[in-house]
């Protein structure tokens, strides 16, 4: 039997959104690049998107396939899963690769210089793969999972977010989720209070906060799922409860709620606890709001349809190949630290649109083409 079943019509605002939030990544890793007192003054909060795009996808699968259990198995779900993200993954890594040996030379990066090429490729195939790799396997010395492609973590944490859906959250009635997000928000609060129930918080650089998730140990790999239950479980949920708000210039407006979540200064000094509770109430109160708008809104006017449509079609790519030029940038901005502003800006601005040409470019002529194939050779395959 053919299980292939037709996308169904998209939420053009929340499309748009994810656009917005990958290029404020973009922008926030960039500034990253540069010494603290300056990162947070400028889109201190961008690491805030990664846990905005969870909320973005459990709503949009949950709109995507819970009346479609019926006519789908679980095999055709997970093929329609892998076929819309796995393109990108393996073409992510592959940037990563190219890109690899050009990112050496600093301090920084220290491990760079000395990775055998085989190991540089036996870590890309392991990637592909999604299979994370210990701190004692890094080549590139910031111990991260995802040495070669950093964001790539994100997806690992999507790819298990599926598996969830698909095994349990699809068969739980609305009460059953709301535990689940209850609880879970009592975890986003362990970390953005530092109440460390568990007692798995230990460093000390990330504590009241949400930072991490991209190591592989104990500590960041709760980090992770924590940052994963509660906006992925909250956005399944809002769309189930059918929770929406109309308003007149939906994108514009929540669109600027973005950029001004994203976009606000690391938050009481010294005393971490102010930014802790403002990042709490970003990912329980803000999250769901825009959302709510997001979905409840129409776009109005053809420009303002093209924008959303090519902000959502650039923003996977984007935000699965930009990281090979940010560690490049990264390097640079270490090895000339007194060149002049101007000349930062320009690298920064030159960085950025390569950036996007790349993420253009690989959706055009790679992502699209291929995941044609693949619904045309394999997911209608009877």
């Amino acid at each position: 039997m053919n299980q292939y079943l037709e996308s169904k019509s998209r939420y053009e605002i929340l499309d748009g959104l994810r656009g917005v939030a990958a290029l404020v990544v973009v922008f926030y890793h960039l500034v990253e690049c540069y010494p603290p007192e300056f990162t947070g003054k400028i889109f201190a909060h961008g690491y805030l998107a990664v846990d905005f795009f969870f909320a973005l996808s459990g709503f949009v699968i949950g709109y995507a396939y819970d009346d479609r259990w019926g006519k789908m198995s679980l095999k055709a779900f997970f093929k329609r899963r892998i076929a819309r993200l796995h393109p990108m993954v393996i073409f992510g890594v592959l940037v990563g690769v190219c890109f690899f040996y050009y990112t050496g030379g600093t301090e920084l990066f220290n491990q760079v210089d000395g990775a055998a090429w085989w190991m540089v490729l036996i870590q890309a195939l392991l990637l592909m793969l999604m299979i994370p790799l210990p701190a004692s396997m890094d080549i590139r010395g910031w111990g991260e999972l995802t040495s070669i492609n950093g964001p790539i973590w994100t997806l690992m944490f999507e790819y298990v977010a599926n598996i969830f859906y698909a095994l349990v959250l699809r068969h739980l009635p609305k009460l059953g989720l709301g535990i689940l997000v209850a609880f879970s928000a009592l975890l986003t609060a362990d970390l953005t209070l530092h109440l460390n129930l568990f007692g798995l918080l230990v460093s000390d650089w990330n504590s009241y906060s949400v930072i991490g998730g991209f190591v592989f140990d104990a500590e960041h790999v709760y980090i992770g799922y924590v940052r994963l239950l509660y906006p992925f479980l909250m956005g399944l949920m809002l769309c189930r409860l059918g929770w929406k708000i109309r308003l007149q210039h939906g994108f514009l407006v929540t669109s600027l709620l973005v950029l001004c979540m994203l976009g606000v200064p690391t938050l009481g000094g010294g005393v971490k606890v102010v930014d802790g509770v403002y990042q709490l109430a970003c990912i329980l109160f803000l999250f769901p709001l825009i959302l709510a708008m997001g979905a409840g809104s129409s776009v109005c006017g053809k420009k303002s349809n093209r924008i959303c449509k090519f902000l959502g079609d650039i923003s996977y790519p984007l935000y699965i190949t930009h990281y090979p030029l940010i560690y490049m940038h990264t390097s640079w901005a270490q090895r000339y630290p007194d060149a002049p502003l101007g000349t930062h800006i320009l690298t920064g601005i030159g960085t950025l649109l390569v950036a996007l040409f790349i993420a253009w470019s690989a959706l055009k002529l790679y992502d699209e083409p291929v995941r044609e194939w693949l619904k045309n050779h394999w997911l209608k395959k009877k």
